[in-house]
């Protein structure tokens, strides 16, 4: 496997490490992370991907967001030096807002739901935010609305209040600027940019700096079953850090080539299959995007350059994702996917309950689906 953490473009076949750096502050800490070559994972052929390792960030790829959205805000006015900051969170842009309120001085209060592993809960503590957690799910917008409506409650009850928004502020597809120029430099071609989709943030951003790089560049969205933000209808679901029951308007659906759902047992599959054979693995988001990419892998030609982002690495799913009882329990074990995912010529030709790939991308904001919902089931758990 090379490893390519800065290279310059023409090179970045050759496995390059340049001598750690000392990083004078926490900020030094976050960006300038790996690009690794990764073998496909069905192991049928020697075709790969390459995977860029957001996960040695300090609390993950959100950091970027964290401290971005906070600086612009500070910038413009709209969060004083010392107001408090309240955001909704499944996780990991907690940690991100938790380190960014320690750099730039504010008291942040996460809302979240039962949902969240409980280490990731202590741990939210220990760095020193407050964590709010709701009780029942919203009748018909589920988790995702009821924790939403929370950070409303609690922004207006506290004067100076700054709610990042993260779903629908345009700050957060900003701040992946220096990610996608990082990838320029680690990479002279790209061909193809393999993301998963939660609030949209990244997809967008890294797309956008990459595309003037790399016009013919094809980006492929990776979703969850369950999700409502490419038309599907929005029920419960398992896997958090991806999908959606809302529209976020951050999500740019004009920049996707197509769009694969996957079902939990498969990124499971996926997720184990990289800590056994590759070592680098994550969580939910990383077994999805690394199913898809590695099928890509497999039926694009073959000097086809892939990229796949990793969202974070595999901490905060010892509870889940590596926890045999708790996968046991959810009917997630034994159970891998297909060789190639099953197809569907729209969106809401009908609900998907495994892989399954859509080369028919439409904003369903814009587009009337039928047969969809724009709210969750009841208990269903956001990303």
């Amino acid at each position: 496997m090379n490893l390519v953490r800065t290279a310059l473009p023409g090179i970045a076949h050759r496995a390059t490490l340049q001598p750690a750096l000392a990083a004078p502050s926490l900020l030094e800490l976050v960006g300038n992370t790996p690009l690794l070559w990764m073998p496909e994972l069905s192991g049928a052929s020697n075709a790969g991907f390459w995977a860029k390792l957001e996960g040695h960030n300090p609390g993950g790829i959100k950091d970027r967001p964290g401290l971005h959205l906070l600086r612009r805000a500070r910038e413009r006015g709209e969060l004083a030096p010392g107001a408090p900051v309240v955001e909704s969170t499944s996780g990991t842009l907690g940690l991100g807002l938790a380190l960014a309120g320690m750099i730039y001085g504010h008291p942040v209060t996460l809302v979240t739901d039962p949902g969240m592993e409980p280490s990731m809960r202590y741990l939210l503590s220990a760095y020193g935010a407050r964590v709010d957690v709701v009780e029942r799910p919203h009748p018909t917008g589920g988790w995702q609305q009821a924790r939403r409506d929370r950070v409303a409650e609690l922004v207006a009850a506290r004067p100076g209040a700054f709610c990042p928004d993260q779903y629908h502020n345009p700050d957060n597809v900003g701040a992946y600027r220096e990610l996608g120029l990082e990838l320029t430099a680690q990479l002279d071609r790209i061909d193809v940019l393999v993301c998963s989709v939660g609030t949209g943030g990244h997809s967008a951003g890294i797309s956008r700096v990459l595309r003037p790089f790399h016009p013919d560049m094809r980006l492929v969205g990776v979703d969850t079953v369950g999700s409502t933000i490419f038309g599907q209808p929005a029920r419960p679901r398992l896997m958090r850090g991806l999908g959606s029951s809302i529209y976020p308007r951050n999500v740019d659906y004009d920049a996707f080539a197509e769009v694969h759902w996957v079902a939990p047992a498969e990124s499971v599959w996926a997720s184990r299959r990289l800590a056994s054979g590759r070592y680098v693995t994550g969580g939910w988001s990383v077994g999805a995007v690394a199913l898809v990419a590695s099928w890509l892998a497999r039926t694009m030609p073959a000097d086809t350059r892939i990229v796949a982002v990793f969202p974070d690495g595999p901490q905060r799913y010892a509870e889940t994702v590596f926890n045999d009882t708790y996968c046991r329990q959810h009917d997630l074990l034994d159970r891998p996917p297909a060789g190639a995912p099953e197809e569907v010529d729209h969106p809401t030709e009908r609900e998907v309950v495994r892989w399954t790939r859509c080369a028919n991308v439409l904003d369903p904001t814009a587009v009337p689906a039928q047969g969809t919902e724009s709210r969750a089931a009841s208990g269903g758990v956001p990303a």
